[in-house]
Parts: C-alpha cells; structure tokens; sequence
C-alpha cells in the first residue's frame, strides 16, 4: 500500500515561510494567517515527524541540521506539487491557454510565422508569445519559466534538445564597403579595421567573449534587423543567416565578402522542451510542428562541412 503523509502541504508551506521570511510573524504576514496557526503547523511537523526543526538562538528562531534537510525537501516537494496542479489545470481544460516560446533570432521569421499560423488552426483559443531571444536569452526563458519551448542553438545544462536544423552564415558588407575593394581575399586583420555590427544578448550574464573576432570599432544593436539595415547602408559588416538576407543580397544592398571560405559558418539549432514530462498538448504539438515545418522548407538538412559555430 501507499503510505499515507501525517505532514499536510499547508504545513510544509508554513515551515518554509518561517525559513524564508526569517520568523514567525513575519511568516504569517506572508501566509495571510495568525502566528498561532503557522507555530502550530511547525510544532505539528516537530511532533509528527518526532524531530526538532528549529531551535532557538537569542530571540531567533534557527535552522537545525535536520530542519536544513526538511527545508530543502519541503521546498521540491511544494514545487513539485504545484507543477502537478498546473499541468492538471491545463490537461482539464484541453490545450493550454498560453504558452511561451523563446527563439533565438537566427532562426527565419517567415518559418516562424508558418509554425504559428498552422499551430493556430489547431489551437485557436491558446495565446502564444514569442520571446525573441539573442544567445543565452532562450536558456534564461527555459529556466526561469518564460518559456515553455525554445528554438535555440545553446541547450542549456539539465535540459534535453532534439537537433532541428543546421543555419548557414555569410559575412557581409555593402558592395561599396572598403572591405569589397581590397582586390583579394580578406583576411582577419583586415576586419580588425572595421565596424562590427552586433545583436546585444537577451540573457541577463552576457559574455562578449563569445564573439570571435576582436575589432576597434563596434556597433551592438537589441535586433537583427536593425544590424542588417546598418550593414546594407554601409556601416559595417557581420555574419547573418544567408536566408535572412536573401533579399539584400539579390538587390545588391549586401555582397558576401570573399574570405577564401572563412565568410561561411554553421549554427546547429535545437528545440528545447521546457519539461517534456509534464508539458500540455499544446506544447507537444507546437514543437512537432516547427519540427515539421523546417523540414519541408529543406532547411533541416546538415551540410557536409559542418564549419564553425558562432552567432557573430
């Protein structure tokens, strides 16, 4: 049989609030109860489990060795119990009322907007918002529960990605960029002489070192768009998803620089369940259909030269 719990959940609630507001009345304050009723549910812990939680320390109430440990259990215990209540919530009512989707800007818009459009007509009633992410944005949306599915190239530790497509970069310049006019092929120190145009990360811990090339002079912009209508009025260069360009480049508002093979890199994307034990309907099928969706576009294939990775 399945032992039944002598602790409530209220009571495991009531022993951290004690912990995290730091006492008594100040965890009752937060639980909108009496003081009386949050000291009983802990000294109801104390005698149930036959173990003294806390301990008193001046006019303090502290921690023991075993209360740490209760502390600690009590905490995944209580999330665990309200992610059930969540997913119970969203299974009752069919497809989830809202979900997060966190994707990196690399990824084509025009294959974005045919996922929502098809994932619409199934799900008409669920609100989908889309959080443009730059590097490490989508893991922080994944780990903080923004996101409840990412399109990312960086799988973030503790989660799982299923490899979803392979991005093809080209550097690019203006055709009357001074680097266009070197008559040869262009090389890494001749970038250090000019403006880089770059797409600030989303992620609140920022690592330039990330980029790969050193340069004087840099403009950092909060969207791609913005660094391709720079680099196509001649401001500068960068690496952008060759499909995002496409336009430019047919007009003749950017040309890829001639680097002898070095102007192309590879970014392996990913989708990335936010939980893919417990998330809804909804969820699942959103990811099926980007997964479906790259594939008919032709862009899921990998090409035989993998190349480098970078999002520069």
């Amino acid at each position: 049989m399945i032992p039944v719990p002598h602790v409530s959940l209220e009571q495991w609630r009531a022993l951290i609030a004690v912990v995290e507001a730091g006492g008594y009345a100040q965890a009752a304050e937060a639980l909108h109860k009496s003081q009386s009723a949050v000291t009983y549910a802990v000294q109801k812990i104390e005698s149930q489990l036959g173990i003294q939680a806390f301990e008193l320390q001046g006019r303090k109430a502290v921690l023991t060795p075993t209360g740490r440990m209760l502390y600690r259990r009590a905490l995944a215990l209580v999330d665990e119990a309200g992610d059930l209540e969540r997913v119970a919530r969203k299974l009752s009512a069919g497809w989830e009322a809202e979900i997060g989707v966190a994707v990196e800007i690399l990824f084509p818009p025009a294959l974005l907007l045919d996922c929502l459009a098809r994932f619409a007509q199934e799900a008409a009633g669920t609100r989908v918002e889309v959080i443009e992410s730059v590097m490490g944005g989508s893991g922080e949306a994944l780990l903080t529960g923004k996101a409840d599915l990412a399109v990312t190239p960086h799988v973030p530790p503790g989660f799982l990605g299923r490899p979803l497509m392979r991005m093809r970069l080209v550097a690019a310049a203006h055709p009357g960029h001074p680097l266009h006019q070197l008559g040869r092929p262009v090389a890494e120190r001749d970038l250090r002489a000019h403006r880089h145009l770059m797409v600030r990360e989303t992620g609140s811990t920022r690592n330039s070192r990330s980029q790969t090339i050193e340069v004087d002079q840099r403009w950092t912009f909060s969207s791609m768009a913005m660094s391709i209508a720079a680099a196509a009025a001649g401001h500068g260069f960068a690496w952008y998803p060759e499909a995002l360009i496409a336009g430019e480049l047919t007009a003749g508002r950017l040309k890829v620089l001639p680097m002898g093979g070095a102007e192309v890199r590879f970014v392996d994307m990913y989708t990335v369940l936010a939980d893919p034990e417990m998330c809804g309907p909804g969820v699942t099928r959103l990811a099926e259909i980007v997964g479906a969706v790259v594939a008919e576009s032709g862009l899921g294939e990998a090409p035989a030269d993998a190349g480098q990775q970078d999002t520069a």
